[in-house]
Order: structure tokens, then sequence, then C-alpha cells
């Protein structure tokens, strides 16, 4: 069972993240994007680093400044390329990043697998295409699908708006879209929250993610 701790800096809650990580970043856009927390990943110094998102980094904030300073190997992600994705841009046209792209929600779906102790799923999405060249495939009630794997962290970055002192959290809007499941796919859960209240006043029915999931959280200014 996990136990949450509480930690005064970004830093200290990073603090021991290794070279060659698999890090799941939450995030959608900047929408829950644990900026505060790849800021001192940075700092801290790992390297070679495998990153799981949703997209690939926006601006020149964030998951963008981490790839910036070449510290990531290769990116997982449904959305690599948008108006703001210069820097991933830049990195993969000179081959100096690594892709996988993986449809929005089977990303999502492979994450929850691996928290569910799921060993794979069959998925249409995907068939037909580039996508899904080199996996398995099965007929399902006259569908064909695809064969998917999970994907597990060994850490997990993600940006909550309130959590109490258990480490019970609770998202804002677009926030929760993969946070939740990213806590439950890493070994190391590392939470950035907007708000610490005491235990007893979230109501327990708001609550997203429950503080089992949770070993890392610190609280940053919005």
């Amino acid at each position: 069972m996990s136990i949450t701790t509480f930690h005064d800096t970004a830093a200290q809650a990073v603090d021991g993240i290794t070279d060659g990580a698999t890090v799941l970043v939450g995030g959608f856009g900047m929408a829950g994007m644990p900026v505060t927390l790849i800021d001192a990943l940075i700092d801290q110094g790992a390297t070679d680093l495998t990153v799981v998102s949703n997209n690939a980094g926006n601006g020149d904030t964030g998951l963008a400044a981490l790839l910036a300073k070449r510290r990531v190997r290769k990116v997982i992600c449904s959305f690599p390329r948008q108006s703001d994705s210069w820097v991933f841009d830049g990195l993969y046209r000179d081959g100096n990043i690594e892709l996988e792209v993986v449809p929005q929600g089977t990303l999502a779906e492979r994450m929850r697998a691996a928290g569910a102790g799921i060993g794979g799923f069959y998925c249409p999405t995907g068939v037909g295409t580039l996508l899904a060249e080199g996996k398995e495939v099965r007929e399902i009630d006259g569908r064909t699908h695809v064969l998917e794997f999970p994907i597990r962290g060994d850490v997990a970055l993600i940006g909550a708006h309130t959590a109490d002192r258990m480490g019970n959290l609770m998202y804002r809007k677009t926030a929760r879209n993969f946070g939740p499941v990213m806590a439950t796919a890493a070994d190391t859960t590392i939470v950035q929250v907007n708000t610490i209240v005491d235990t007893g006043t979230l109501d327990p029915e708001a609550v997203v993610t429950p503080s089992i999931y949770v070993d890392r959280i610190v609280a940053v200014q919005s």
C-alpha cells in the first residue's frame, strides 16, 4: 500500500528519477501539465528518458522545455505535431528523437490496462493503417482488431487541483483526461497540486484518484 509523502519543493518530489526511466506526463495540452515538476526534473538532470504524454509539448515550456534540453530519447504520444510543437518538430526532423504514435483512446487504455494488471487487449482502432503494422490481428464479432499491450511507467508526473492530507486527488476539467490513468500505471506517482486541504474536507464522491495510487505531492503556486 502506498503511503503518500508531502514535499516542500518540487526538487524534493522528483528526487531519484533515474536515467533511462519511462515517465508518464499528464496534461491535455497545457491543461493539467505539471510544469513545476518538469522544470524540477530538468534541474535534476535525468536523461535518456522515454516520455508518454498526450502530445509532444507546447511552445517552449513544460514538456517542450524538457525536450529542448535533449533529455528525451523517445516520445509516445497521440498528437506529436501541432501549431506550437516546434521543439519536437525540429528534433524529429533532425533525427534526434524517436516517436511512437498511439491513437488517443488507445493510449489511455494502454495505461489503464497497466494499472489494472491486464496483459493486453484487442482494439479496432488503427486497423488497416501503418499504426497496425506488425501487430497481431484477430476478428471479433466480424470486425478486425489489433492486439495492444499495456504502457507502464517508472514514474508519473501529473497535475491535480486539490489533494487532502491522505493524498486523495481532485482535478479540474480537462486536467482529468490522463492524470487518473497515469497515476495507476506508474511505479511512483508524483503530483503537483494547487491546494492541500485537511483530510475529510473533500467530498468522497468527488475524489478521482484515491491516495493508494499517490506517492509524492508538492503544492505549487497556480
